[in-house]
């Protein structure tokens, strides 16, 4: 009995440090990557934020109305976006380098699948921006043109302007990434089909008095043109 505990404690510590020996140098190498990536991606923010100014991209930013979509408050600059991209960057990097220290096939899979997705992920972004700056813009427009035309709740008609173009940027974006391309093209479809048809039976409702007016007007004309006069018979 004694024998047998003693083997398989044996095998338990032979075990163990095999997989010391097999994880923990990997461990180390990622952990100190990981330090040296954070460590230069803090100085590198820190020396943006000295250095880079960007007052021509701050004034495009507030002129197209960008800054207010990415930041409502209208405090976005470019040194922050300028810091931060770089930061996340060399960060990310820096992660990346540590798993592809393992040298598992789940990390390059993972490495390989990240460096596949990234300029997706990175034009879907820019699809969601540019849809919720232009949603933003025609928005606005539609608010000052109901207003204009005094027509009835137009701060509603200005969200649902907003409301449809997000959602046709999410789903443009959605298709770009092939993420449930049919479901939100559908969802699209009927949201599209059900407000154009909602628009035209409304506005059907809302000129049934004016449509029956005309043509009680015609047939009146219809009927004074068909009455005798004392001299159709000459």
């Amino acid at each position: 009995m004694g024998e047998m505990l003693r083997k398989v404690l044996e095998g338990a510590g032979h075990r163990l440090q095999s997989q010391v020996t097999t994880y923990l140098p990997p461990i180390l190498a990622a952990a100190v990557i990981l330090a040296v990536a954070f460590a230069a991606a803090t100085a590198l923010r820190w020396l943006i934020y000295r250095i880079f100014k960007g007052l021509a991209i701050d004034r495009f930013l507030r002129r197209s109305g960008v800054a207010y979509v990415l930041d409502p408050s209208g405090r976005l600059r470019a040194t922050r976006i300028a810091a931060e991209t770089a930061y996340w960057g060399i960060l990310t990097g820096g992660a990346l380098n540590g798993i592809s220290v393992f040298d598992t096939d789940l990390t390059s899979r993972t490495v390989q699948s990240f460096f596949v997705l990234f300029p997706k992920l990175l034009l879907a972004a820019a699809i969601l921006v540019a849809g919720a700056w232009l949603s933003h813009y025609l928005g606005r427009s539609a608010v000052v043109w109901a207003a204009g035309e005094a027509l009835p709740a137009p701060r509603r008609i200005g969200a649902l302007v907003r409301v449809v173009l997000m959602f046709a940027a999410v789903v443009v974006a959605a298709d770009h990434l092939d993420f449930a391309r049919g479901v939100f093209l559908a969802a699209f479809i009927i949201v599209c089909g059900g407000m154009i048809l909602t628009a035209s039976l409304a506005a059907g409702i809302g000129a049934a008095g004016e449509v029956r007016r005309l043509f009680e007007q015609s047939r009146n004309g219809e009927e004074r043109d068909a009455e005798p006069v004392g001299w159709n018979h000459l």
